[in-house]
C-alpha cells in the first residue's frame, strides 16, 4: 500500500541516456601497432618554463647596448656591439677593389711625381732635363737623363761607366733600361766589380726608377712584352738572368753613397743554377720575348697559360740565342708563394723570389745552317734573332756571312730558308741588326757590316730594296723602325752618324743625316707612341761615349702619322716586287 502511494508521487525521467563504454572493433593495423609498434621505446614527460616568474613593476625597463672595438683588427671584424636580447652584430670592414685601387694609385702617383719633379727642377740653375743646348737639328726638343749619380761616375763630373746597351719597352713606351759597364776607377767595393742596369722613365729624368746589378757583363736585354715589370738579360758567360721589378726592396742590398741610401737589386733568377746541358756555352747574343697570346689566336694551339696569367702579362716565353747557334726557349713561371728561406730545388732562384725560367725547347741553328747550303765555310756565327710579331712561331736569325736564316719553333719547313742580298755568292759580311715592322706588315730591315741596308719581305728570298752606299761603306750598328710612321726608320753607323729614312719622300737614300760629335755616339734606341691623347712623339735615346744619355724628340715631320701611309707603303713595296 505504501509503495503504491509513493509511486503516485515519484516519476522517473528517461529523456537522457549515455553509454558507459563505447569500444569500436579493432582493425588489423591497430592490432599490429598495439603488439609490435611500441617496442624499444621509452616515454618521458617534460615540463617547460616551470621556473618563470612574472612580477608587476611600475618603472619602465632601461634599454642597454654593449659596444666593443679591437685594434689591430682581427680579420674583417674591427668593431661591433649588441643590444638587449639581441645577437652580437659585427661591423665588417668596407669592401675595397684592390686591383682597381692599385691601378689608380700607380697612375696617380706617376703623374704627381712628374709634376713635383718639374716644380723642383724649374727654379734650379744647375742640371736641367729640358735643356735646349743639346738639341740636334733633326729634333724639336731634347732632355737629358741624370747619369751624374754616385754609382755611375767617379770623382769627376761626367759619367764614368760607359753605356753598353739601351733597350726600350714595347708595352710601356716611356720605360727604358740602360746597361752600364765597369767603372774606370775603384769607387765602392760592393759595386766596383759589378755591372749596373738603370730602369728609367723618360718623363722623370732626374733619376732611375730601379737600379739593378749583375756580376757578369750584360750583352743584351729585353722587357716583358705587355707590362714592363720583368727584365731579362743575357751575359757574356752564357747565362740568362731575370729581374722582377715588383719585389720588395727590403730583400735586396742597400748601399750608402754620400748622404743617400740606394737599393741595388740582384737578379731574381739566373740559369747558372740549372746544371744541365741546356745552358749556353757561348756568349748570349740576343734575348727576345715570345708572346703566346697572338700565336694562340692565329694558330689555335693550346696555350700552357691560364686566362688569368694572360691578363697579368705572364703568358709568354723568352728566347735566348748564343753565337754558336743554340736557340733556347724558356717558359716564364711565377710561383704562387715566395720562400724567404730559399728553394732547395731551384738553385738559381733568389730567396724571396717568385719568378723563374723553365727550359722548354732548344733549336740548334748550326745544324740547319750547315745542311742548308754547301757554300758555308766552317762554323757560322749567329748574331741576332727576331720573331715575327704577327706569328711568333716564325723567327729570323742574322749570321756573319751576309745571310739571314728563316725557321720555326716547331721545326717545320719554311720558304724561303735563307734571305740573301742582291749580290750572288758568299761574302764575309755580318748582319749586325734586324728589325721587323711594328705595323703588321711581313717585312723587315737588315743592316750589315759593309754598310748595306736591305728591306726584305718574308716570302721573298731576295730583298725588295737594297741600299749599298747610303752610309758610304760604314758598318751599320743600329737600325730601328719608327713606332709612329710605317715608312720611316732610323739607322746608325760606326762613325757616330744617324740617318733618317722616309720611303714616301725618297726610296733612294736617307732624307736626313746627323753626325754626333765631339761626344761620340755609342748606342741608340727608339721610343715612341702614336696614340697619345696630347699628341704623338718619336724619340731617339742616345748614349754617348762619355756615358751621358739624352733623349732627342724628332721633328713632327717624321713623328706625326700621315694619312693612308700604310696603304702607300704597301703600294710602294708591291711596285718594288
Amino acid at each position: 500500500m505504501r509503495s503504491t502511494r509513493l509511486l503516485r508521487l515519484l516519476d522517473l525521467d528517461f529523456s537522457f541516456t549515455f553509454s558507459l563504454l563505447d569500444l569500436p572493433p579493432v582493425n588489423e593495423y591497430d592490432m599490429y601497432i598495439r603488439n609490435f609498434g611500441k617496442r624499444n621505446t621509452k616515454q618521458a614527460y617534460v615540463q617547460y618554463n616551470e621556473d618563470a616568474v612574472d612580477r608587476d613593476i611600475q618603472t619602465e625597463e632601461t634599454e642597454t647596448r654593449g659596444v666593443w672595438t679591437q685594434h689591430p683588427a682581427e680579420g674583417a671584424a674591427a668593431s661591433g656591439g649588441s643590444g638587449s636580447g639581441e645577437l652580437c652584430d659585427v661591423a665588417t670592414a668596407p669592401k675595397v677593389d684592390t686591383p682597381r685601387l692599385s691601378s689608380f694609385l700607380r697612375a696617380a702617383c706617376q703623374v704627381i711625381a712628374v709634376l713635383l719633379e718639374e716644380d723642383r727642377l724649374g727654379p734650379e740653375p744647375g742640371w736641367s732635363p729640358g735643356t735646349q743646348d743639346g738639341t740636334l737639328p733633326i729634333s724639336d726638343r731634347s732632355s737629358q737623363l741624370n747619369t751624374g749619380l754616385p754609382f755611375l761616375q767617379s770623382k769627376g763630373c761626367s759619367a764614368d761607366r760607359t753605356v753598353l746597351c739601351l733597350c726600350a719597352s714595347r708595352g710601356q713606351r716611356q720605360t727604358l733600361v740602360s746597361v752600364h759597364g765597369l767603372p774606370g776607377a775603384p769607387f765602392a767595393p760592393a759595386l766596383d766589380s759589378r755591372y749596373v742596369l738603370c730602369v728609367w722613365d723618360i718623363w722623370q729624368p732626374s733619376g732611375p726608377q730601379k737600379v739593378l746589378i749583375c756580376e757578369s757583363k750584360v750583352t743584351c736585354c729585353c722587357f716583358s712584352p705587355f707590362k714592363a715589370f720583368l727584365l731579362f738579360a743575357g751575359t757574356v758567360h752564357g747565362s740568362v738572368v731575370v729581374w722582377d721589378l715588383r719585389e720588395d726592396s727590403r730583400i735586396h742590398r742597400y748601399v750608402k753613397l754620400g748622404d743617400c741610401f740606394w737599393t741595388f737589386r740582384t737578379a731574381t733568377f739566373s740559369t747558372d743554377g740549372i746544371l744541365t746541358s741546356v745552358n749556353h756555352c757561348s756568349p748570349v747574343q740576343a734575348v727576345e720575348p715570345v708572346s703566346t697570346s697572338v700565336y694562340r689566336k692565329q694558330s689555335f694551339v693550346l696555350s700552357p697559360f691560364s686566362t688569368q696569367e694572360e691578363m697579368s702579362g705572364l703568358s709568354f716565353h723568352v728566347a735566348s740565342l748564343d753565337e754558336s747557334g743554340v736557340l733556347n726557349v724558356w717558359v716564364v713561371v711565377e710561383l704562387p708563394k715566395a720562400d724567404i728561406a730559399g728553394s732547395v730545388s731551384d738553385l738559381g732562384l733568389i730567396p724571396g723570389g717568385r719568378v723563374k725560367l723553365v727550359h722548354s725547347a732548344v733549336v740548334r741553328l748550326s745544324d740547319r745552317l750547315s745542311h742548308t747550303c754547301f757554300e758555308f765555310w766552317g762554323a757560322t756565327q749567329t748574331l741576332n734573332v727576331k720573331f715575327l710579331p704577327s706569328d711568333p712561331s716564325h723567327f729570323i736569325v742574322g749570321t756573319d756571312v751576309g745571310l739571314i736564316s728563316h725557321g720555326t719553333r716547331q721545326d717545320l719547313k719554311v720558304s724561303p730558308k735563307l734571305y740573301k742580298p742582291q749580290q750572288p755568292g758568299m761574302r764575309p759580311v755580318k748582319v749586325n741588326v734586324i728589325d721587323f715592322s711594328p705595323f703588321g706588315e711581313p717585312v723587315f730591315l737588315a743592316g750589315c757590316s759593309d754598310g748595306s741596308l736591305r728591306l726584305h719581305q718574308l716570302t721573298s728570298e731576295r730583298p725588295l730594296l737594297q741600299w749599298d752606299c747610303s752610309t758610304d761603306g760604314h758598318a751599320v750598328t743600329g737600325l730601328h723602325w719608327s713606332l709612329t710612321r710605317p715608312a720611316v726608320f732610323l739607322a746608325q753607323d760606326d762613325t757616330s752618324c744617324i740617318y733618317v729614312w722616309d720611303l714616301l719622300e725618297s726610296d733612294l737614300g736617307p732624307v736626313a743625316k746627323q753626325r754626333i760629335s765631339p761626344d761620340r755616339l755609342a748606342v741608340m734606341t727608339v721610343m715612341g707612341e702614336a696614340e697619345k691623347a696630347n699628341g704623338c712623339f718619336l724619340a731617339l735615346v742616345l748614349a754617348r761615349a762619355s756615358g751621358r744619355v739624352d733623349v732627342q724628340y724628332l721633328k713632327r715631320t717624321w713623328a706625326a702619322p700621315v694619312a693612308d701611309e700604310l696603304r702607300k707603303l704597301q703600294l710602294l713595296l708591291r711596285e718594288a716586287l
